[in-house]
């Protein structure tokens, strides 16, 4: 096998070079006082060559599994010391993501050792840590290699089961040394999604190619029976440890993702250990008066525990929440640099499960609106206006503190300029950078660049959520041609305005579309423009979609060769405009009819 590897060739991915110098070889610190055994030099340089050659891809399936049974066979025997090396570790991974679940639970038996003792020792490790998590992932596929009649799959699940079980047992055994170690805490979770039945899944953006950033989403797969018995166990057993995971990070950690997954897949579970750590919480001693848990909101680790608790509640523990802890405590909170995150988590978790308390909770804060403003925490003060959305009675009283807490109330004039100043956060006086005296009706606001903040734009998306939107239109229809091009292209403004024009009626549409007309090719060319043009394209209408298409089938050289345009002239099937028009005519009335026809049953 080593000569074999040996001819592989293939350079290692700079991928796995940072990551192997993020995991410098430490002590296991489940290796006791002893010293740790290492792999030797001919050892560590063969499985360097194993994940070059992973790295070169397979494209024959059989040559695939044959190299991985292969492979392994060299581990056998060895298991514990490759995984706890920082080369070998990184190819063991690899390997456990192509293996079968027999061969997964072959490895998981062999690194566990007699029952499950060596468990926290790999797993405590910050390279055994990783192989750990790598074979607990392979859960999910046991779906996947749907077992025919007398097929050995169904055995190897099985072999799969009993290894996940008995890892189960091993933390539990030593759950505090499993919670607190930052790489133990880590198994520990990815055992937590494995028992509940979902996985995390990276997702990233296909354009964000700079910034590379990617969100987590959780998808659900089938399990034994007997997982959900572990489930159940393991998260009695943090509950008895619950001062240890109120206190420490990663063990607090731990429990959020606990909380996560069962309020996903196990509701009354997820009620039981909500209400299991608020009676901790507002058990321990505080002031005299005060109660305890307005000290955990402003604990930096505690917290986000707080935060998970609220978003996994159901409404009659937000009203308790509120009414024995919270009340005539709100302002303070969202003043607070730490607890005012927690009180965004209170108000979207209100909002979302249609509580009796929203409107309480928004009538304290309202009162201290331009406070909250002045701390700058404006994750608050957008998350109140998105939880207006849910709770219309009080959408108009918003509208006004925003005009006032812009200084654009009064006179009436003035809230034509409402639409800049929130998306840019800035007062009219800072904006304008003038004085507007007092009564004076008439004065129009000097001209100046459009400017746009994340949070502003946030704020206006928000707004386009409410029944009323007069004011914030007429403020747009105010807007230039200009403005209107540099708001369409900006980053966080194009969808701004694309709130704005989805939102609004045919007609609305029609009057903003007209003073566009003329910079829809600018569009079209921004990475912005064309995704705001695209979703402009699939709310218009038949004659709508007509004129957009007249402006931009004239530049047809420039659209063709741009990198973005490129993409609307194929999606808007401008060629077929040019060529065939009545076809065009009929494809897009019958996009339109089908997009009011799916409208409806919604509305229904």
């Amino acid at each position: 096998m080593l000569e074999k590897m040996q001819a592989a060739g293939g350079q290692r991915s700079s991928k796995n070079d940072q990551r192997a110098r993020k995991r410098p070889q430490q002590a296991s610190s489940g290796a006791g006082q002893l010293k740790r055994e290492r792999l030797d030099g001919t050892t560590v340089g063969y499985f360097r060559r194993v994940t070059e050659r992973l790295n070169e891809g397979f494209t024959d399936p059989e040559e695939k599994a044959l190299f991985v049974e292969n492979v392994l066979s060299e581990v056998k025997g060895k298991a514990r010391l490759v995984a706890l090396d920082m080369t070998g570790s990184v190819a063991l991974e690899r390997l456990l993501s192509l293996a079968d679940a027999g061969q997964v639970a072959e490895m998981m038996s062999e690194l566990g050792g007699e029952a499950g003792s060596e468990f926290r020792g790999v797993s405590c490790d910050q390279c055994g840590g990783h192989v750990m998590e790598s074979a607990l992932r392979q859960a999910h596929r046991w779906t996947e290699e749907t077992p025919a009649e007398e097929n050995p799959e169904e055995e190897h699940c099985g072999m799969l089961e009993t290894q996940v079980q008995s890892l189960s047992r091993a933390v539990r055994e030593k759950i505090t040394e499993f919670c607190t170690d930052p790489y133990g805490s880590h198994v520990l979770r990815t055992l937590i999604h494995v028992l509940s039945g979902c996985r995390s899944v990276e997702t990233t953006a296909p354009h964000a190619k700079k910034d590379r950033k990617s969100k987590s989403e959780l998808m659900d797969f089938e399990i034994p029976t007997s997982f959900w018995w572990e489930l159940k166990h393991l998260a009695d057993c943090l509950m008895v440890n619950i001062k240890v995971c109120v206190s420490n990070q990663c063990a607090g950690v731990a429990l959020q993702t606990l909380l996560t997954v069962c309020h996903r897949k196990r509701p009354i579970l997820c009620r039981k250990l909500n209400k299991s750590i608020m009676g901790y919480l507002t058990s321990l001693s505080s002031a005299p008066g005060v109660s305890p848990l307005l000290v955990f909101l402003k604990d930096p680790s505690s917290s986000h525990l707080l935060q998970s608790v609220f978003s996994c509640s159901h409404d009659a523990l937000l009203r308790n929440f509120y009414k024995k802890h919270l009340k005539t405590h709100m302002m303070t909170l969202a003043l607070h640099p730490i607890a005012n995150y927690t009180v965004q988590s209170l108000i979207a978790a209100a909002a979302g499960a249609g509580s009796r308390v929203l409107p309480k909770i928004l009538d304290e804060l309202l009162e201290g609106f331009e406070a909250v403003l002045a701390a700058g925490h404006m994750g608050v003060v957008v998350q109140m206006v998105e939880s207006c959305v849910h709770c219309v009675e009080k959408q108009s009283e918003m509208m006004q503190r925003l005009l006032q807490a812009f200084h654009c109330s009064e006179p009436a004039s003035l809230q034509l300029c409402c639409l800049p100043l929130f998306l840019s956060l800035l007062t009219h006086e800072v904006y304008y950078n003038t004085e507007t005296a007092e009564g004076d009706t008439a004065a129009q606001p000097p001209q100046r660049p459009l400017s746009v903040s994340y949070h502003g734009s946030r704020l206006v998306q928000a707004l386009c959520g409410f029944r009323d939107r007069s004011i914030l239109m007429n403020s747009l229809h105010s807007l230039s041609s200009a403005d209107l091009l540099s708001l369409g292209c900006d980053r966080s403004g194009s969808h701004a305005l694309q709130a704005l024009m989805t939102s609004g009626s045919d007609k609305g549409r029609a009057k903003i579309l007209r003073k566009m007309q003329d910079m829809y090719v600018d569009l079209a060319c921004s990475a912005c423009g064309s995704r705001l043009l695209e979703a402009v394209w699939s709310s218009a209408t038949v004659s709508q979609k007509q004129s957009i298409a007249e402006k931009l089938v004239p530049s047809e050289s420039r659209l063709r060769s741009d990198q973005f345009a490129r993409h609307i002239w194929a999606k808007f099937g401008l060629m077929n405009f040019l060529k065939r028009r009545s076809d065009w005519l009929e494809a897009q009335s019958g996009e339109s009819r089908k997009r009011k026809m799916f409208s409806e049953l919604l509305k229904d």
